[in-house]
């Protein structure tokens, strides 16, 4: 997979792209990652990517020339129409783990990061493009948004994680929370862990936790029980 990140703060973005199952993911090359600097491609000396809105009121505008002459540049190396250009905004979709595992299926993926009051409406114009967002709140920094979502794709990437029915066996993968885990001293504090557990019983371990999924699910976020049955 090859992931393009467009931002106008890249150092927000550098270190944690190092850092974890990203930098596994990078170095078992599973996945590309470049960081474009969104002031490389402004045109005036002081490299200025946003400026006032038309019409007035308050904050700045990202610019639309930056964005379409980095994205032409990526163009010029790929083609456009074989990738999913998506920026971070909080009028997209809400991220889930359905998306994320949608999105690691694709070879291309292109993430604009949003800031200020947003970006010039005029690119989606030029280009297709998906709105993406990570919750009903609102970040000062949209590469904050593209790191959550980068990561949540790199860990389904095959050869990255070591044990991939980790990640298949995780909380929303199947629409429900987890199961509780438990590791060593098998007693902490007079807190054993559930017998079931240690019995060496495969099936048993197995209803048990999808017993307790269910029951996590139910009473943490009922609204996920709504979902799987629609």
């Amino acid at each position: 997979m090859r992931i393009d990140i467009i931002t106008g703060f890249p150092g927000i973005l550098e270190e944690p792209l190092q850092q974890s199952i990203i930098k596994k993911g990078r170095e078992a090359g599973a996945v590309s990652i470049t960081v474009h600097n969104l002031r490389d491609y402004a045109d005036d000396r002081h490299k200025t990517i946003d400026d006032y809105p038309y019409g007035g009121g308050p904050g700045m505008v990202l610019k639309v020339k930056p964005f379409d002459r980095c994205l032409q540049k990526i163009a010029g190396e790929n083609d456009l129409n074989a990738a999913r250009i998506m920026m971070m905004t909080p009028r997209g979709r809400t991220f889930d783990q359905k998306k994320a595992t949608e999105l690691s299926l694709d070879e291309h993926l292109i993430f604009l990061c949003g800031h200020y009051k947003g970006v010039d409406e005029r690119l989606y114009s030029l280009y297709k493009i998906e709105d993406v967002s990570i919750g009903d709140f609102v970040l000062s920094s949209g590469e904050i948004a593209a790191l959550v979502i980068t990561d949540s794709i790199v860990r389904l990437l095959p050869n990255v994680l070591k044990d991939i029915d980790s990640a298949w066996s995780d909380s929303f993968q199947e629409g429900w929370l987890d199961a509780p885990y438990y590791t060593r001293p098998e007693t902490y504090r007079h807190l054993r862990v559930p017998e079931v557990l240690t019995s060496g019983h495969h099936e048993r371990i197995e209803n048990w936790r999808n017993e307790k999924r269910m029951e996590l699910t139910k009473k943490l976020r009922p609204d996920l029980l709504k979902k799987i049955n629609e």
